[in-house]
């Protein structure tokens, strides 16, 4: 069954209302230096409905600055994970100083005019936006956005990413390599909305992961009817493989998007337009022949795992995404394959099987969890050379009931947040 009906939306991505709570305390001499900021005067807010970190920070203008979301999450005292509880106050990294009413930088005891200027007009947008209610100069707070004070003011640079490419590897395609300049991890294939991708933490660096979604280019998988639409399995198995993508860089891990889209990023919308124009990596042509079209992958997979193997990368996993199709009255859960012969594989599959478990538990309550983990001699998983591969199954698009899993965006977003939490965690 999908994770959640349209009813249960909230329990991954909370319903919130709209406010703004300042928490002060401290005295302006206490209050003077951010650096020594205590935790209580920091701006602390209630999310809109429907945001996650990413739109608060947006919001507020500190998504575009890495340093901002690890202070984010270390203020809060959270693990790194987008999604927010409903109706809990979270500090931003904005830190409320008491105006000393002449001047920003005898405030904050600085000699950095421009950081001054900058600090300025933060506060003047923050009013003219509706951030805030007051002009910093009546009521002396001050808003001293972290990233003003104590980050080189660009996005971290790319270095953490690009270090670890094999030596003379044709980077064409290679997911994890921003093409927006030095210092802007901005990855186009994700969409303008989700192209800036920042640094969260390095959990997963060292660590290779190929990421491929099923069908593509001539063959769209299987295919199920909503409202009139048409659902085509290699569209939102790529969608689901893009979001999961994006969280494993955001994590410091090496990734390769195997099967790609040039216009195609990550999607919000229920409806997925079905399209052929898919390619793979290098800008290959996806041949129409399955088992061409599964060797063409499983060439490219054995020659990249060999040279990251050469290059002393021995952590490398596969992970193969598809949409079932069955009766249309039958009802699946998210299930799992492994490569027969292979416990590091069947390890995994059962660490992915138990997380899901956990949250269908915690967001179902009795409602029992029934996807299975089984080891199969499919083409992917015996002709890789991968040292552990998992085929993962998100459904059945012929049913009602489970394609709410993959038409919702927040239930594809969850079935992602679901599979790094499980890596995060080993």
């Amino acid at each position: 069954m999908p994770f959640m009906s349209t009813t249960r939306i909230q329990v991954l991505l909370p319903i919130l209302c709209v406010c703004a709570v300042f928490a002060f305390g401290q005295s302006a001499r206490e209050t003077s230096n951010p650096k020594t900021m205590p935790p209580d005067v920091y701006l602390t807010v209630l999310p809109k409905p429907g945001e996650d970190v990413v739109a608060l920070l947006k919001r507020y203008e500190l998504y575009d600055f890495p340093c901002n979301i690890t202070r984010f999450f270390k203020i809060n005292g959270l693990k790194e994970d987008y999604r927010l509880k409903s109706g809990v106050n979270y500090k931003l990294p904005i830190a409320i100083v008491t105006y000393n009413g002449k001047s920003i930088r005898g405030t904050l005891e600085i000699t950095d005019w421009k950081a001054a200027k900058q600090i300025e007009v933060y506060n003047r947008n923050a009013l003219n936006n509706g951030l805030r209610g007051d002009n910093f100069i009546v009521s002396k707070k001050l808003w001293v956005p972290w990233h003003l004070l104590h980050c080189n003011q660009q996005p971290e640079n790319d270095e953490e990413v690009t270090e670890r490419l094999p030596k003379n590897t044709n980077t064409e395609g290679y997911v994890a390599e921003p093409t927006a300049g030095k210092g802007k991890r901005v990855f186009p294939i994700f969409g303008k909305k989700y192209e800036k991708t920042p640094l969260l933490s390095k959990k997963l660096k060292g660590k290779v992961f190929y990421i491929v979604s099923g069908h593509g280019g001539p063959d769209v998988g299987a295919q199920g009817s909503r409202a009139g639409h048409t659902l085509c399995e290699d569209e939102y198995a790529y969608d689901v493989a893009l979001r999961f993508l994006r969280l494993l860089i955001s994590h410091g891990a090496t990734a390769f998007m195997i099967v790609r889209d040039p216009n195609d990023g990550i999607r919000d919308e229920d409806f997925l337009k079905c399209d052929k124009d898919e390619t793979v990596w290098g800008n290959q042509e996806i041949p129409l022949s399955q088992r061409t079209r599964l060797q063409q992958r499983c060439d490219i997979i054995n020659a990249l795992t060999e040279k990251n193997a050469k290059a002393g990368l021995s952590q490398q996993t596969l992970i193969e995404i598809h949409v079932d199709s069955r009766l249309k009255n039958y009802k699946t859960d998210v299930f799992f394959y492994f490569r027969p012969g292979s416990t590091i594989s069947e390890t995994l599959a059962l660490r992915f099987q138990r997380k899901f478990q956990s949250k269908y538990i915690s967001l179902r309550g009795q409602r029992a969890y029934t996807g299975s983990v089984t080891s199969r001699h499919l083409y992917m998983l015996k002709e890789t050379a991968t040292p552990r591969a998992v085929y993962i199954e998100l459904g059945n698009i012929k049913n009602d009931w489970d394609q709410q899993r993959l038409v919702l965006k927040n239930n594809r977003q969850a079935i992602a947040n679901w599979l790094l939490e499980s890596l995060l965690e080993e």
